[in-house]
């Protein structure tokens, strides 16, 4: 008896597409004019996806110290204020996050995500340690929201060149989200971050595509 007809057909795998540095201010345009999501809901959004890829790939109970701590690196600009969000739904979710956000927005959107933060009582840092034993031993992990699509990565100025360099020495893993600080959308950098989980929103980016430049990177789109 023939059971061909009943065998299914071996599924296709889409291949990822990969999106440039203007792909993504033009779906991000889309989104708010087109489809009527506001700035805050996308950050909202974004922020918490970030929380939910870091509980699976970090769940609390394979966290090698006592406390679920947690380093929340945060920019001036959008990756900033997605920090945030993420910072806060890690709170709910049990971590202890510690935000470290030294050039605070002084538009009133990306001001209400730090207050709500402060209502949450997780504590911000005035400076980052720049002796890195210190970080590897208080943290668990650090999230990298410093520097997102929109930034030139030719022009980081200071406190952000200091802190890419500290960040650079750590032992801890990192998380990047979006796009690791120091790199360019488009184009792949030797001098950023190299982290261990990187958490993609939308799409993966462009500076990805057919190489392998981290290794043992983990992926993960918010």
């Amino acid at each position: 008896m023939n059971h061909s007809s009943n065998e299914k057909e071996p599924e296709t795998i889409e291949p990822l597409r990969y999106i440039s540095k203007t792909e993504v201010a033009t779906i991000e345009t889309e989104l708010l004019r087109d489809y009527r999501f506001g700035q805050q809901q996308l950050i909202e959004i974004w922020g918490h996806a970030c929380a939910i890829a870091i509980t699976k790939a970090f769940p609390l109970s394979s966290l090698s110290k006592k406390q679920p701590t947690v380093l929340v690196v945060c920019g001036p600009e959008q990756n900033g204020s997605i920090g945030l969000v993420c910072a806060r739904h890690l709170r709910m979710f049990e971590y202890e996050p510690t935000i470290f956000y030294p050039k605070r927005s002084p538009q009133s959107l990306h001001q209400d995500f730090t207050v709500q933060c402060e209502k949450m009582d997780i504590p911000f840092l005035s400076y980052l340690p720049t002796e890195v034993q210190l970080l590897n031993d208080a943290y668990n992990l650090v999230i990298d929201a410093i520097l997102g699509p929109e930034t030139d990565h030719k022009e980081v100025k200071e406190p952000y060149a200091g802190m890419l360099v500290t960040l650079k020495q750590v032992k801890i893993p990192i998380v990047s989200v979006d796009v690791p600080s120091g790199w360019d959308v488009d184009e792949p950098a030797k001098d950023g971050i190299n982290p261990e989980v990187l958490i993609s929103l939308t799409a993966p980016k462009k500076l990805f595509c057919g190489i392998q430049l981290l290794t043992n990177l983990t992926r993960y789109f918010g």
